[in-house]
Order: C-alpha cells, then sequence, then structure tokens
C-alpha cells in the first residue's frame, strides 16, 4: 500500500523518475544522524536536460519557476532512496538553496525558487516549509537555469 506522501504525489500527478547518478566524484545524498543531505538538482527529466539558459535573457522567470519545481521533484526522488521508498519517514524538510543562472541585472532569484519551494509544501504540508537560500549564479553545470539542493530530517 503507498504510503501518505506517494498519494499525495499521484494526487499531484507527480511522477518520479529514478534518481540520477552522480556525474563526478560525490554521491546523490548523504545520511548523517536523522539528516539527509541532497546534492544539487538540476533540471533533469527522463534523462533529458529542460530549461538551459540564463533568467532574465533566455528563460523568462515562468519558466525559471517550472525549472525549480523539477529540480524539488529531482530531490523527492533523491529522498524516496535515502529513505528505503517510504517518503512517509521524511520528517520535515529543513532547508533548500536555490541558485538561478541569472543575467548581472537579475533580482527575482526569491521567486524563482519558489517553484521548488511551493513544491516542498504542496507534497510534504506543514513539514515541508524550510529556511532557504535563492542567489545568482553566473552560470550552472551544462547551462541550466535553476539548480537547488535541500536537508531534510527522517525518522530512523
Amino acid at each position: 500500500m503507498a504510503g501518505k506522501i506517494d498519494a499525495k504525489l499521484k494526487e499531484l500527478g507527480i511522477e518520479l523518475q529514478e534518481p540520477a547518478a552522480p556525474v563526478a566524484n560525490y554521491v546523490g545524498y548523504v545520511i548523517t544522524g536523522n539528516l539527509v543531505f541532497v546534492s544539487g538538482q538540476v533540471t533533469l527529466d527522463g534523462g533529458q536536460l529542460k530549461y538551459q539558459g540564463k533568467v532574465g535573457a533566455d528563460i523568462s522567470l515562468e519558466d525559471a519557476q517550472k525549472a525549480a519545481r523539477l529540480c524539488a521533484v529531482n530531490i523527492v526522488a533523491q529522498l524516496k532512496a535515502a529513505c528505503g521508498g517510504d517518503l512517509d519517514r521524511v520528517k520535515r524538510i529543513v532547508r533548500l538553496g536555490g541558485f538561478v543562472n541569472s543575467t548581472p541585472d537579475y533580482t527575482q532569484q526569491p521567486e524563482v525558487v519558489n517553484g521548488a519551494s511551493d513544491l516542498m509544501v504542496e507534497v510534504f504540508g506543514e513539514a515541508g516549509k524550510h529556511c532557504r537560500a535563492a542567489v545568482s549564479a553566473g552560470a550552472l553545470p551544462r547551462n541550466v537555469a535553476v539548480e537547488v539542493d535541500c536537508i531534510a530530517e527522517i525518522a530512523n
């Protein structure tokens, strides 16, 4: 039987993919104590990178928010792997770090990263409310528009 969070994902029409394998000398997540640190997730969907380019030049605010949401979906996939498949073990999303590949004069990074923040609250409810950073980056890997990392608390 699916758990509460899996049921919520289904209700939202979100199908989690297999978490992306790291492309360098790091891992997708690390568990220490009851915290899971999820490596930065990019805009990978079905094995393809989406939303590539600079926000404020090539990518609109609306598409950048969709990019951040996709990053958050990929974080949830990593959390599911970290929890042995049981997302009901996630007690709290503690922190998100959002990086926006934007033009030097772009100032709507918080609105972009709302795409990720909103997804976490939609999926985890009150436990999805978190602290965060939303910062500009001069460039991101493979020219993706957004990258988001996460710290979550889980039940043992």
